[in-house]
Parts: structure tokens; C-alpha cells; sequence
């Protein structure tokens, strides 16, 4: 695995909250700020970061209540506005005024309320299996497990569980891509059990009516207009529809991509083939415009 550093930042309402830093892009060029979705943590971009860190430099945050990063008093700030506030926080502490974003899925929806605030710190975005408009059966699958407690014997086990829970997801991994994800989604807790590495109070924000975004996001879309960007879909995915990734393409207008990821659901791991072609392509088009 590529080395890093563990980073440390607080955040507006008091929490430690921690972050990766892999380094990279000393001749100048921006960070790559890397932003996961709902259950998921800094570990979700190892593949990433071990195909560009020395090149790139990438930040990779666990947001509040995730992995090592302090839980949150009140659970209802698990959501994006207070998830972006804590990015900016962490910005600012580390003086970057200037960066590529790389949002998959909740983190995308940050990317998206970035651009539309401060739309002159990206260089690049990529948004990774989200949109302005969700899918509602993608919704109420995500409401079936977010939040649910888990805990297993052993990481074989909770690779198990992955797999059943979604093979649908990612049909042709093997037991050791699952063995992967466990080890990016789990830890094990003072007992030796294999436990989910999030807070489950980050569930109780989605039961409330609009507790995605909580906001209209499709006028967000032109902000992205001349910033290089890329949506990524995966062609299973049950949350980000073809027609809307379409009409997110039309609107972000020429300098967006869009690139389908086969046989893979919601949301790409950014380590296929296709996504990885498509992040090389943005890069380049951050670089020389």
C-alpha cells in the first residue's frame, strides 16, 4: 500500500476530524481532494491513490463519524452542508485554494455545493455515480442498510456478508476484491470482532423528508460549465439514472465527460478500467486545459 501521512484538522462545532495526505504534485499542480460516500472512509481510495499518489497529492478526509474521525454530538449533522463546512475548514487549514474534487456518491453531493459556493477552487471535478436527481429505489436500498450494526468473526466472514449483500452491485468480484472492501469498510473493535467503521446515528438524518441534499442541485450544474469534469456512472446503478447523467452532461456543458462503467452498480471504485481511463482523461484536461 502507498504510504501517507495522518492528518488532523477540527471542525467548526469542535470535532478532531482526520485525513490522509499522500504526496505528490510538487511541480505545482493541484491536490486531488478525494470525498466518500455515506458509509465509506479515506480507505476507499487506496487504488487511487496507489495508481497516482508521487504524481498526484491526494487528501483523502474520513468526514465526522467515520473511521478516525471524532462522531458527532448531534446526528443531525450528518449532512452535506455540515460535511462541506468541515471541508472548508480543512482547506483552510492547509492553505489550498485550489484543488481537483473527486466525489463519489455523498461525496459528490459535497462537490456539488462547493461549485456551487466556490466554484473558483476547482480545477477539475469528478463525480462519481450522483447527480441532482437520485433514484428513489436507490434510496430506499441504501435505507435498508445504513445504519445497520454488523459484526463478524472474522474478515472472511464480513467479506461473505458483502458479497451477499451485493453481488448485484459487483458481479464479478472474487473473494479477495470482497476481502478488499471489507478491510475499507470494517474494523475490528476492543472485542476482535469485525465491526462497520462508521457511526449508525449517520442513518438518521435519511429518514427525514429531502435528507439527501435537503436542496435543489440541478441549477448547480452550469457552475461546472468550463471546469473539466467527468461524471462517472456505473451501467448497474440503481441511484444515478442514464437519462439524468445525460442531462447532467448537456448542462455541465463541453468541458464534462461522461463515462460508463460496465457491469458494475452503484458506485464504481474508481480502479476499473473504464473509470481509470476517464480519470487519466480529466487529469490531462486539468493540466493543459
Amino acid at each position: 500500500m502507498t504510504s501517507f501521512t495522518d492528518g488532523y484538522w477540527w471542525s467548526p462545532d469542535g470535532l478532531r476530524l482526520h485525513y490522509r495526505d499522500y504526496a505528490g504534485g510538487e511541480d505545482g499542480r493541484p491536490p486531488l481532494l478525494c470525498l466518500p460516500g455515506l458509509t465509506r472512509n479515506a480507505r476507499d481510495f487506496e487504488p487511487l491513490a496507489d495508481r497516482l499518489a508521487g504524481e498526484w497529492r491526494l487528501i483523502c478526509p474520513d468526514m465526522r463519524g467515520r473511521s478516525e474521525s471524532a462522531q458527532a454530538k448531534d446526528p443531525m449533522t450528518y449532512v452535506p452542508l455540515t460535511y462541506s463546512q468541515d471541508i472548508s475548514r480543512l482547506l483552510a487549514d492547509l492553505a489550498i485554494t485550489r484543488f481537483v474534487a473527486i466525489g463519489t456518491s455523498l461525496g459528490g453531493l459535497i462537490t456539488m455545493l462547493i461549485a456551487a459556493t466556490h466554484r473558483e477552487w476547482l480545477a477539475g471535478a469528478l463525480l462519481n455515480d450522483v447527480g441532482p436527481k437520485l433514484e428513489q429505489e436507490g434510496l430506499d436500498r441504501i435505507r435498508t442498510y445504513v445504519g445497520v450494526g454488523q459484526s463478524h468473526q472474522s474478515w472472511v466472514q464480513a467479506a461473505r456478508a458483502l458479497e451477499e449483500a451485493n453481488r448485484d452491485i459487483y458481479p464479478r468480484y472474487d473473494l479477495e476484491q470482497w476481502l478488499a472492501m471489507a478491510k475499507r469498510l470494517y474494523r475490528l473493535n476492543s472485542g476482535g470482532r469485525v465491526v462497520l467503521d462508521y457511526d449508525m446515528r449517520v442513518a438518521e438524518p435519511l429518514r427525514l423528508s429531502g435528507g439527501e441534499a435537503g436542496v435543489d442541485l440541478w441549477p448547480v450544474m452550469a457552475s461546472f460549465n468550463g471546469i473539466p469534469s467527468l461524471i462517472l456512472r456505473g451501467e448497474r446503478s440503481d441511484l444515478l439514472s442514464a437519462a439524468t447523467a445525460q442531462r447532467m452532461l448537456s448542462e455541465m456543458g463541453p468541458s464534462a465527460e461522461l463515462v460508463t462503467v460496465p457491469d458494475v452498480g452503484h458506485a464504481p471504485l474508481l480502479d476499473e478500467p473504464e473509470a481509470a481511463a476517464g480519470i487519466d482523461r480529466l487529469l490531462v484536461r486539468v493540466l493543459h486545459g
